[in-house]
Order: structure tokens, then C-alpha cells, then sequence
């Protein structure tokens, strides 16, 4: 799979979730559905009578997902579920292989803690508001590190980790640190960075 590719599955992913089909508490914090999940109003029962064999066939906190989707899709707008419906008709046109992909990656979206939903959200959204110039800086910067080495990548996360962790002093002090080892790595004006 391309670099392109990837990262188009990657907002896929994003997209559905964002859209509502996603479901919005994480496995671990959802209430066990109760024994008999019915259908609560007409527009329901009507949903459930056009599919009974499929509707028997769910387990009870299948049936709630379902209600649960439903619901959403009810309260959408209509331009909400026309980007819904175009990004489920982009999942199904994918290979078989990348459809897999994106479907374990929102298997994993589900399993992250509500908080960690919404920073990844408040980040994409964004990353969606950047002129589209530092859009396409951010996303070859985002290709040239997952063509990276694994160990590399894992050095350079680690990194990311510490400085996430440090004060405003601490980044200060390692900036100056920085630039003055590359004074000494670039002694020469022309290409590289600059104190």
C-alpha cells in the first residue's frame, strides 16, 4: 500500500468516526446492555421489521450497537449522512486488504479512552485548519518517518516522549544545546540548519 494510501485509510478511519459510527464510550466503560433490547419508538420497530432474520441473529449488545447507530443516523443532518454514505461507499471500494486495515484500526480507535479520543479529534481538526501548504509539509514529514526503521522510529517517539515531558526551561535549555551542536556539525554556511 502506498504512503498515500495509507494515510487516506488512515482519515477514512477518522472520518467514520468522527461522522457518528463510531461508537463514543470505549469498550471497557460501556454498560452491559440489558437482557432484552427492544426497539424504543415506531421508527425503530420499523427498522427492526424490515430486517428480522438479521435482528434475531444479533446478541443483545449487538441489538443496543445497532439502536445506538440508528439513533445517531436519525439525529443527523442530511449533509452529515451524505458524508457518511460517500465514506462508506470510499471503504467499500477499497482492496479487501486495506478494508481489514482500516477496520482494525477503528477497532483500536474504540478500545482508546474517551480523553484520548477527543485530543486525537481536537488534533486532526487541527491539522484540517492548516493552509494547505504546511498541510503537505505536515504529511510528507508524517511519510519520510514511517519510512523510518522500526528501531529509529521507536528512538524517535522515545524522544518525542521526553521532550513532552519537559518544562519550558528544559526545551529552552535542549534548543540551545541543539543549535549549538549543530553549529559544530555545519561550521560551514551553505545547507543545514541555523543556530
Amino acid at each position: 500500500m502506498t504512503g498515500r494510501k495509507l494515510i487516506a485509510s488512515g482519515f477514512l478511519v477518522v472520518a467514520l468516526m468522527l461522522s457518528g459510527l463510531a461508537s463514543t464510550r470505549p469498550a471497557y466503560a460501556q454498560s452491559p446492555p440489558a437482557a432484552d433490547v427492544e426497539p424504543s419508538n415506531d421508527a425503530e420497530r420499523a427498522l427492526v421489521a424490515r430486517h428480522p432474520n438479521e435482528w434475531a441473529q444479533l446478541n443483545p449488545e449487538q441489538r443496543e450497537r445497532v439502536l445506538e447507530n440508528y439513533r445517531r443516523w436519525q439525529q443527523m443532518t442530511p449533509e452529515d449522512r451524505e458524508r457518511v454514505r460517500q465514506n462508506f461507499q470510499t471503504f467499500r471500494n477499497l482492496p479487501p486488504d486495506e478494508r481489514k486495515r482500516v477496520l482494525e484500526g477503528l477497532r483500536k480507535w474504540r478500545q482508546l479512552p474517551q480523553a484520548r479520543r477527543e485530543e486525537l479529534q481536537q488534533d486532526y481538526a487541527r491539522y484540517r485548519g492548516l493552509p494547505p501548504d504546511q498541510r503537505d509539509r505536515v504529511m510528507k514529514r508524517y511519510q519520510q518517518f514511517e519510512q523510518l526503521p522500526p528501531a529509529q522510529r521507536d528512538k524517535m517517539l522515545a524522544n518525542w516522549h521526553r521532550w513532552q515531558q519537559m518544562t519550558p526551561e528544559q526545551r529552552r535549555e535542549a534548543r540551545r544545546r541543539l543549535g549549538l551542536w549543530r553549529q559544530r556539525q555545519h561550521p560551514y554556511p551553505g545547507p543545514g540548519p541555523s543556530p
